[in-house]
């Protein structure tokens, strides 16, 4: 036993010699194609442009998903007439946004306003670590509405996927700048 604790102390006497080493912090860069942006054909009563790096998947009623393979995420986009209702619309879709902030660490909000193309919507940017971290809506106000909201197919863990989630917001604006009534 005497041999075994001496032969312990030993070691841990010859593996103090070291120098500590100093490793500088690693940053995660992520770099994303420059976007080219193209007009979807869907008979729908609204049209955009989207990313080309996202592939368009069309459901029933005008319900249409852009699916971004390479960083397994997609924008969900949903259609409804305007039929006496923008009141539960709009409430829908403010609702749907705070509920999140159970996990969210802020919300942030971003009209819009074009009143020449006659398109009013408002951004919502969710910081943390919420199940979406950005959704929008968009509407003429008399006819058509329209909501979208991104997901990742990753459990939400907002630093990791920030560099993801800052190009796909910047695809969101550009389509609900772009978006026109049919």
């Amino acid at each position: 036993m005497r041999y075994v604790l001496l032969f312990i102390g030993f070691l841990f006497l010859a593996s103090c010699g070291d120098e500590v080493v100093v490793k500088p912090k690693a940053l995660l860069h992520l770099q994303y194609p420059e976007p080219i942006y193209v007009s979807p054909k869907i008979e729908c009563p609204f049209n955009f442009v989207y990313n080309a790096q996202a592939n368009l998947q069309s459901k029933n009623n005008c319900w249409l998903d852009l699916v971004y393979p390479n960083m397994k995420a997609t924008i969900h986009l949903t259609y409804r007439p305007i039929e006496n209702n923008i009141d539960s619309l709009l409430y829908d879709a403010q609702k749907l946004t705070y509920d999140h902030t159970i996990k969210a660490s802020s919300i942030y909000e971003q009209p819009r306003v074009d009143s020449i193309n006659n398109v009013y919507g408002m951004l919502y940017m969710i910081n943390g670590n919420a199940a979406t971290s950005t959704q929008f809506y968009v509407t003429d106000s008399t006819k058509h509405f329209v909501t979208g909201s991104l997901y990742f197919k990753s459990r939400p863990n907002f630093d990791s996927i920030l560099p993801a989630i800052s190009y796909i917001r910047e695809d969101i604006r550009r389509i609900m700048e772009t978006i026109q009534w049919q």
